[in-house]
């Protein structure tokens, strides 16, 4: 079983380091590839850039908690919402019930 993620080719997990503006002030966000691919796949469901949507996501999150302490793992953690809500098919998923 663990073959299926273990044997993933590693430039999926390896990490990027791109630059972006956040509430107008320059900054650096690592993550793994795959990572960075879903978040390009959500600012296009968006209609923004990959930029736009993380400052929207940051100002929002900001405005919401007062701080972002950790900014990547809110990404992170966004992806995952993204996938498990089915956002990113044509039609979402339902709940059982």
């Amino acid at each position: 079983m663990c073959q299926i993620f273990a044997g993933q080719d590693p430039q999926r997990y390896a990490f990027e380091t791109r630059s972006v503006r956040l509430s107008g002030y320059p900054t650096s966000v690592r993550l793994e590839a795959r990572f960075w691919q879903i978040i390009e796949d959500i600012a296009h469901a968006q209609g923004m850039t990959v930029g736009k949507f993380l400052s929207q996501l940051h100002d929002e999150a900001l405005e919401i908690h007062g701080e972002v302490g950790n900014f990547a793992s809110l990404l992170r953690c966004s992806c995952l919402v993204y996938l498990e809500q089915g956002l990113n098919s044509a039609e979402p998923r339902r709940a059982a019930g």
